[in-house]
């Protein structure tokens, strides 16, 4: 096991790789881990690491940060919710997720996401003026 690993948690590195938009190399999960994904009108399974890195390739695509960053450690794991904001063509954008993580030895091996969608700046403005 890499120092890196031993230092950082599982969450940890998918967190990291998440801002950096380096998923694709992000050592987070085991071999088989499980996504199950619920997303606006949407829900689907994936199996396997590579799978994973594929699908959250998609998502954080661009280098972003972490606002509103909750962690609740669990007895099989940690839930994570989010607020994650990027700049994709320019035009700044948002998406709120809530993961819930099952983890062994070290490692993601249950991934249960709901995503809100991914909202561009003029969407965030509108819901924002809509905010009582």
């Amino acid at each position: 096991m890499s120092e890196t690993i031993t230092r950082q948690s599982a969450v940890d590195r998918f967190l990291t790789a998440g801002e950096s938009a380096t998923i694709s190399a992000c050592d987070a999960w085991s071999t088989d881990a499980t996504l199950d994904a619920t997303v606006p009108n949407w829900r689907f399974r994936v199996r396997g690491v590579d799978a994973i890195r594929s699908e959250y390739a998609k998502w954080f695509t661009d280098p972003g940060a972490f606002e509103q960053l909750r962690r609740l450690r669990t007895d099989e794991g940690e839930v994570v919710e989010y607020t994650f904001t990027w700049t994709q063509d320019g035009v700044p954008h948002a998406a709120h997720h809530a993961h819930i993580l099952t983890i062994r030895e070290g490692l993601i091996v249950a991934d249960t996401v709901l995503c809100g969608g991914r909202w561009p700046a003029a969407l965030l403005a509108e819901m924002e003026a809509a905010d009582v």
